[in-house]
């Protein structure tokens, strides 16, 4: 098995977290992103959208990082990782939902600012990482997990920016029981940490 990936990539450390909780022994490649490796025709027969990560699974070849969590779920996991019941599986889906959508153009665009130097607004993308912030703390505030009661994909695939959103000037101090959750994350057998960069507030640190 081998991920595709880059290491201040949170999509790519989604997979790399998940496979580390599964037992999975992966090979790592890195795809070298600053010199446009992703872009280029190798790649993109892995990828045609020029994105990590990438899931080589012994041919079977899986891109898109939340389509990896669930294949990784479906094929190896246990304990309930995706709900196989009706409402189950469409309470994670819908968290997965939320880190293509409000993490992507929030929490994690705001560290792409500072990290990468990307051009999005600041103030915008920041003011959307504090209202998803606040729906996470609201939805979180008498329950230990996302989707069920017990850790599943949906937990995996918010940690890495919702971790490293002070990276983008999003501080999370006001926030009890999302930080209650990283921590029950990074509680887990298997956890590997999400490489932390000296940006934003986490430069202040």
């Amino acid at each position: 098995m081998k991920i595709y990936q880059h290491p201040l990539s949170g999509h790519s450390h989604r997979v790399v977290l998940f496979a580390s909780l599964l037992g999975l022994k992966a090979e790592l490649v890195e795809v070298d992103l600053m010199a446009g490796e992703h872009k280029q025709p190798a790649f993109l027969a892995l990828n045609a959208f020029g994105q990590v990560p990438v899931l080589d699974d012994s041919g079977v070849v899986i891109s898109d990082s939340n389509a990896i969590l669930i294949y990784l779920a479906k094929q190896y996991g246990k304990n309930g990782w995706l709900p196989e019941d009706a409402r189950g599986a469409a309470e994670v889906q819908r968290w997965l939902s939320v880190a293509a959508g409000e993490i992507a153009y929030g929490p994690a665009a705001a560290r792409l600012i500072t990290v990468f130097g990307a051009g999005f607004n600041a103030d915008e993308v920041i003011t959307r990482a504090h209202d998803l912030l606040t729906k996470m703390e609201a939805h979180l505030t008498h329950r230990e997990w996302l989707a069920a009661d017990r850790p599943t994909i949906a937990d995996i695939a918010v940690y890495s920016y919702i971790a490293r959103a002070p990276e983008g000037n999003v501080n999370i101090a006001g926030y009890p029981a999302v930080r209650r959750l990283l921590s029950r994350v990074e509680a887990l057998p298997g956890f590997v940490p999400f490489v932390q960069t000296p940006a934003g507030l986490s430069a202040q640190a």
